[in-house]
């Protein structure tokens, strides 16, 4: 969204997972970095408060020129050509054995659904790609619920599904439905598969269009072996296609690589449903972190992008585990032979006629090659440095931060992979509690605590921090001195229930804010609705109705919400929201009333105006000063925004359409992602930096 954050591997380490700010209730919120005295100083400039600059970007080019936005899924054609769907800049890349990278069909930071030839053909967020034997591409193009198909000049045309409707009903061409799909692959009969992640099913077109589901029953999750309809899935992300017709299926929320035969039998290679870890082993006594990726060679072995293990794994037709390059829990960027390489959150895979391996490194943006001997090096795009290091600015290191809080004090608290860090004013990063790299549930505290994919922060006037724990479909509380614990929700249990502590049911919960009184206000992602949790645990639904999509104002549970990120408050306790899938800014009051402060739902640009008439595309987070201005990050078109109380938005930082990072008095942006309030400056986020913007930055 991810972008649909509750596919974690692309929307919320999509990075979507975006952020809360500062509570406009604490009684030391810092000063109006935008009030009228404010306004007559200098402009703002732009500097880096901590991490590592580089890394993102939609250049083409040869090798560590090329540059790649989540790279997400992978394929290899019989020429050793590799094409890559570049999700975040909604583009199919293609890369020669050269690694000269080009782009094949789409136009950066253009999301659509249109059909064309190349930069005329519009796409939405391509997680999967395929390639056959005559060249053609095959795309599950996510955020448009279908399934598109380019041939080798680049001509796009819609296989199956009709853009902006999901469902589940099998029919041919647009009479098809999807529902975010994910992963596709196609067989040496020419049909193409596809892993249908959020109608947990696997679908088949056959070369005429026409679409039938193979495996699992939509709408139904779980992880049952059997036949056609009788097994289950949860959120299957990718399926290859072995020789002998057998379609392999990462499935991810389910921790296990499943095999389903040409006559829908089903049946679980390897791992153990529920059992998340880094075991080799045979069978279900390995065990696998986020599998993302599959891949499947002429002798029948399935190769896995262990995506949270940072890890590739080889299952032989016997179910037999072993790691073959990367070490399980330990991320980063690093070329070399088989557990001396380091890889990030790998999403995709794909294996060549000689045993070549191909790997979507996504959250280092790049493309990595195995050979045949597990020698691991880097193919095209240039990594920022990943890690957990603590230190002093640049000399620091983050994997993936996806979200930012300050206290009075004016110290930032990060969200990253496996931990939550702290940066003090003068940029000095600590951690607070977590482990970098890591994946747990564990209460504790400091590094005896463990989450899964940390997301929104939000911190009360007492120093708490609340974090919407993502991967866990929780929300946690940590302490000033780093005693983490559980206030709502059990790890590992999704759902949409409300009720008291671990009752309570999360799916995907992405952004959260906090009121004066202790209530923690959660965007509930992928049951689309505003949640309250009072300080005694008691969860409620404030507006919205779970598993009811769309952009509708209204009251309560008449209210509609596309892919809510990040939540705000003010001091009056209204929120202001983060609608990631409508393109917009929404306002809830106390009461649940829900109105639409700027932008047209799902009506992408960039325009500045008033109310309506403003444009976003797929804004991720949003802070409110003490005059009541919303700050938003609106990522998609590089800039961070200004509404103010009347609805008036302006352009504050960033061109739209222009990414990249640069420092100084002329600031551009690339996608920035999460956003608080500091004294007079804005701190944000993007990759693997906290960049901090403020009035007068040389």
């Amino acid at each position: 969204m991810q972008r649909p954050g509750w596919v974690r591997s692309a929307w919320l380490n999509l990075g979507v997972a975006a952020v809360m700010t500062l509570s406009a209730s604490c009684d030391a919120q810092p000063t109006d970095p935008t009030d009228s005295e404010t306004d007559a100083r200098a402009p703002f400039g732009l500097e880096l408060l901590a991490g590592s600059l580089g890394g993102r970007g939609n250049a083409d080019g040869t090798g560590g020129a090329a540059a790649f936005d989540l790279p997400t899924s992978v394929a290899v054609d019989g020429a050793g050509n590799v094409y890559v769907a570049d999700a975040r800049n909604d583009t199919i890349r293609k890369i020669t054995p050269a690694g000269v990278v080009t782009t094949l069909a789409g136009a950066a930071g253009q999301i659509g659904s249109a059909d064309g030839t190349g930069a005329a053909a519009r796409l939405g967020d391509p997680d999967g790609v395929a390639v056959d034997a005559a060249g053609d591409v095959y795309v599950a193009d996510t955020f448009n619920s279908t399934i598109r198909k380019i041939t080798p000049d680049g001509a796009v045309t819609t296989l199956a599904g009709s853009a902006g409707f999901t469902g589940s009903a099998d029919g041919t061409g647009a009479a098809a439905q999807f529902n975010l799909p994910e992963g596709v692959a196609v067989g040496g009969d020419g049909n193409v598969y596809v892993a249908d992640s959020q109608n947990f099913s696997i679908r088949k077109i056959t070369a005429d269009g026409v679409v039938t589901t193979l495996a699992g029953t939509p709408g139904v999750a779980g992880s049952a072996d059997g036949t056609g309809a009788a097994a289950q899935f949860v959120n299957p992300t990718s399926v290859a296609v072995g020789g002998d017709g057998n379609v392999y299926v990462a499935d991810q929320d389910n921790a296990t690589i499943r095999k389903v035969t040409p006559a829908g039998v089903v049946t679980t290679l390897a791992g153990t449903a529920g059992q998340i870890g880094s075991a080799d082993g045979t069978g279900a006594a390995a065990s696998f972190s986020n599998p993302e990726g599959v891949a499947v060679d002429s002798a029948g072995n399935v190769y896995v992008a262990d995506g949270f293990n940072a890890a590739i794994r080889k299952i032989t037709p016997a179910g037999a585990v072993t790691t073959i390059a990367g070490t399980a829990g330990t991320g980063g960027s690093r070329d070399g032979t088989g557990a001396a390489a380091r890889f990030s959150v790998v999403s995709g895979v794909a294996v060549d006629g000689t045993g070549t391996l191909y790997v979507a490194d996504q959250f280092n943006n790049t493309i990595r090659k195995i050979a045949p001997t597990a020698a691991v090096t880097t193919l095209a795009g240039t990594a920022s440095q990943a890690g957990a290091t603590d230190g002093r600015g640049s000399a620091a290191r983050f994997f993936t931060p996806t979200g930012v809080a300050a206290d009075r004090d004016g110290t930032v608290h990060v969200t990253d992979f496996g931990s939550v860090r702290r940066i003090t004013p003068a940029g000095v990063v600590s951690t607070l509690a977590g482990v970098g790299g890591a994946v747990g549930s564990a209460d504790g505290k400091g590094n005896a605590a463990q989450f899964d994919a940390p997301a929104g922060a939000a911190v009360d006037k007492a120093g708490n921090l609340y974090v919407a724990d993502e991967g866990n479909h929780t929300i946690r509380k940590i302490t000033p001195a780093g005693v983490v614990t559980t206030l709502a929700g059990t790890a590992g249990m999704r759902g949409s229930a409300d009720g008291t502590g671990a009752a309570a049911r999360f799916n995907t919960p992405a952004g959260v804010a906090v009121d004066g009184a202790g209530n923690v206000f959660v965007a509930d992602l992928a049951n689309f609705v505003l949640r309250k949790i009072t300080p005694a645990g008691l969860v409620t639904t404030l507006a919205g109705t779970a598993g009811m999509r769309g952009s509708v104002d209204g009251s309560g549970a008449d209210a509609r919400f596309e892919v809510l990120t990040d939540l705000a408050i003010d001091d009056a306790g209204n929120l202001y929201a983060a609608d990631f899938g409508a393109n917009v800014i929404r306002k809830i009051t106390p009461a649940g009333a829900v109105t639409t402060l700027a932008g047209t739902p799902d009506v992408p640009g960039s325009d500045d105006g008033t109310g309506a008439a403003a444009r976003f595309h797929n804004p991720t987070g949003v802070a409110v000063d003490k005059a009541g201005n919303v700050y938003v990050a609106d990522t998609e078109n590089h800039t961070l925004r200004k509404i103010t109380p009347a609805g008036i938005v302006t352009t504050v930082a960033g061109t739209a359409g222009v990414a990249g990072i640069v420092l100084g008095a002329t600031p551009q942006l690339a996608f920035p992602e999460y956003l608080t309030i500091v004294g007079d400056s804005i701190v944000f986020g993007d990759n693997r930096t906290v960049l901090l913007l403020r009035h007068g930055a040389p």
